[in-house]
């Protein structure tokens, strides 16, 4: 198993402006229910306006690490800060003032207008000047043609978009959106995708749980692999590079000769030959090795046409690092 990067220092737990500090972090976070774990110390940090995935199976304990985050459920140990502010009971409102939490049921009244559904929670949420919010938030997620449509007539995309722009009716910080595009067909859900982003260029920070890791890769910056505890974390396209030391180099000629050339300048050993026009170099620095190699077979008159570090994809390190193995049900 590869050595997959995980986030795990204690966070600088120092008093200050709470602006200053990142959008989430966990220390040693943990939630039981009785004997059953949730999960278990996990140490986090989610900087301010990126887009965060939490990866894991059914039972890994996304949702209730996302609820817990969210005030909704109080933790059995560790801590946090929401916004720079400690994850306490006493701190649960102004917490929950500059947050929001779209479940993965969108939980809109059908038989209401949309424009009518966002009234009720801009009133709910306590907004002020509550018609500038929903003129807002439905241009955020290109809605305002449909304000007036019944929610029940809407496909289940357009009720995605429609409880997005019900997170954004208090200008929140961070927004948790929890499996947004469960359910959606191809298109409907790489317009909520691009949704998504859009919110990461108006600065906004947004953690996603999902099971689709094709999505992760697409629109998270980084992602947490989660199994009721962190298994790694980092960028999608970086997490696999710990077992992936090695260069494939493709060539219009004979791979043998190829492997000839590069005997000044790689030992035999470590030079792999795949097939008539490929060779694998392992046990070296690709970046480092690919300059070198290059050099080496256009002096030798070698036509090289493909010179490449392979990675990983996101969903190998994942079924790698969780198996496949799912619960029933997520916690």
């Amino acid at each position: 198993m590869p050595d997959h990067a995980l986030s795990a220092t204690s966070a600088d737990w120092s008093a200050g402006d709470s602006h200053a500090h990142p959008a989430l972090e966990l220390d040693g976070l943990t939630k039981r229910f009785g004997d059953r774990v949730a999960f278990e110390s996990v140490t986090l940090r989610v900087d301010r306006g990126e887009v965060f995935g939490l990866l894991g199976p059914n039972g890994a304990g996304k949702t209730t690490l996302v609820r817990t985050c969210a005030t909704l459920v109080r933790p059995s140990e560790g801590r946090a800060r929401v916004l720079g502010i400690d994850l306490e009971a006493s701190n649960g409102p102004e917490i929950r003032r500059r947050i929001a939490v779209m479940p993965e049921a969108p939980g809109l009244y059908g038989n209401l207008s949309v424009v009518e559904n966002l009234r009720l929670f801009a009133r709910l949420y306590g907004v002020h000047d509550v018609d500038r919010a929903i003129r807002e938030a439905l241009d955020a997620v290109d809605l305002s043609s449909r304000r007036d449509d019944a929610c029940r007539a809407l496909s289940k995309g357009l009720r995605q978009r429609v409880a997005i722009a019900r997170t954004l009716l208090g200008q929140p910080e961070l927004i948790f959106l929890d499996e947004p595009t469960s359910g959606l067909d191809p298109v409907a859900a790489r317009d909520v995708l691009e949704l998504i982003a859009s919110l990461r260029a108006q600065g906004r920070t947004v953690l996603i749980t999902t099971h689709r890791l094709d999505e992760a890769e697409r629109v998270c910056d980084r992602v947490a692999i989660l199994r009721q505890r962190l298994l790694a974390v980092g960028k999608p396209g970086e997490l696999g590079l710990g077992s992936q030391r090695s260069l494939v180099v493709r060539v219009g000629g004979a791979a043998e000769d190829a492997k000839a050339h590069l005997a000044p300048v790689v030992e035999a050993a470590h030079v792999v030959v795949t097939d008539e026009h490929t060779l694998r170099i392992d046990g070296a620095e690709p970046d480092e090795l690919a300059p070198v190699v290059a050099e080496a077979l256009v002096h030798a008159g070698d036509r090289l046409l493909e010179l490449a570090s392979p990675r990983e994809r996101l969903e190998e390190v994942y079924l790698e690092l969780v198996g496949g193995e799912t619960k029933e049900s997520d916690r």
